[in-house]
């Protein structure tokens, strides 16, 4: 029953963390491409009360007149009728935890620790996830606090910051378990800098208006950095949120190197959407995000198997699925935690073995599955298994 409702409990936080993310992340791309599509005012009225830029735009059967004002509004009120956009950010945060919670945590013996990489109890594994989820926002913050006005070389030093993270990472947890806690930490920067930096400035700055005080432009200033630093870990932390269904990414030998080409391309492809909305089309920067892309499918390219040695039997693999994949991998599996066969397969009868023969040796030979290699498939096991794909995938002697 506790497998069951952690099942129910994983799938209903997961749904709220989609809806959340698809908000915040929606919201975040409007402002960013409202905030680069911005023409200085036409109305040398709105100039005095204080518009730095506006933009009109038609959606839905209608049209919308937009202004942004750099510090409030001239010799008029400031509305007290503001949205404020915080709740998707700490909303997909809050889930997200709930997630990282349910899977990792909970389930850190089978999806956190890899004993084949580090050593590890499932209380000193939660640890060193929440030390290096909170080290690494205090890190980047520190950093930021530092470095504005210096956009360039900051972006530098937080890209190579993430890279040595991704990579150590890979030395401490299972190597899916490290790709999402890559996406962890980013998400957790993303969400700290709304909560820490974006809204309190921009509360800072509604009060000084409606008070009648000179405005600090600081906050401002902060708050676009950290914004702008926002909307560029976005395309990186969605890969990384779909991920886990890919284990020919980070179950590879060189997973970190890999994860980290795929963020630069996301980065890439991000950066040509933004200088779109400016109105410069740069179309050099996704031809190298898809040249990135390209260049890893051929070099992860599975190397072909030698299948002109002796044939595999059907036996020798029954064996294998029997005692490294069918504890997990049944209709009622027997080990602890699943209630069901995980992406429901099951791997039982010659016909389901058959059926999901590519699958099987795919996922053992990139040394994905067994999870953690809790069962202790060996090398020799997964060569068979390669070569009696390779040979036909046979279910007959």
């Amino acid at each position: 029953m506790e497998a069951y409702l952690l099942d129910w409990a994983n799938l209903l936080v997961r749904w709220v963390h989609l809806i959340a993310g698809i908000a915040w992340i929606g919201a975040s791309f409007y402002f960013v491409m409202l905030d680069n599509a911005l023409k200085p005012p036409k109305d040398p009225e709105a100039t005095k009360r204080g518009v730095f830029g506006e933009l009109w735009a038609v959606h839905g059967g209608g049209f919308y007149h937009s202004q942004k004002y750099l510090t409030g509004p001239k010799h008029e009120p400031l509305s007290n009728d503001l949205h404020w956009s915080k709740w998707e950010a700490y909303s997909t945060w809050l889930s997200g935890m709930g997630m990282l919670a349910i899977v990792y945590w909970i389930g850190a013996s089978s999806y956190l620790i890899d004993s084949n990489v580090m050593a590890l109890s499932p209380a000193a594994a939660i640890g060193i996830s929440i030390a290096f989820l909170v080290a690494g926002w205090v890190f980047y913050d520190v950093l930021c606090r530092n470095m504005v006005g210096k956009d360039g070389l900051l972006v530098t030093i937080v890209f190579v910051f993430v890279m040595v993270a991704n990579y150590v990472l890979h030395q401490v947890f299972s190597a899916r378990g490290a790709y999402i806690h890559v996406g962890a930490m980013i998400g957790t920067m993303m969400a700290a800098n709304v909560f820490f930096h974006i809204i309190p400035g921009q509360k800072k700055m509604v009060e000084q208006i409606r008070n009648g005080e000179p405005v600090d432009p600081k906050p401002g200033i902060v708050g676009k950095q950290r914004s702008v630093h926002n909307t560029y870990f976005t395309l990186p932390v969605l890969f990384i949120m779909i991920s886990n269904h890919y284990p020919m990414t980070y179950a590879n030998p060189n997973g970190w190197l890999i994860l980290g080409v795929l963020m630069m391309a996301g980065v890439l492809i991000r950066q040509f959407f933004v200088l779109r909305h400016r109105g410069q089309v740069k179309w050099w920067l996704p031809a190298a995000g898809t040249a990135l892309i390209l260049l890893l499918i051929v070099l992860m390219a599975p190397k072909p198997v030698d299948a002109s040695g002796e044939k595999v039997s059907f036996s020798t693999i029954r064996d294998v699925m029997n005692q490294r994949c069918v504890s997990c991998h049944a209709e009622k599996p027997t080990y602890d935690g699943f209630v069901q066969a995980p992406k429901g397969i099951a791997l039982e009868t010659p016909e389901q073995i058959r059926q999901h023969a590519a699958k099987i040796a795919e996922t053992i030979a990139s040394g994905y599955m067994p999870l953690g290699n809790l069962t202790g498939i060996t090398d020799q096991e997964r060569e068979a298994v390669a070569i009696w794909h390779a040979q036909g995938a046979s279910t007959t002697d």
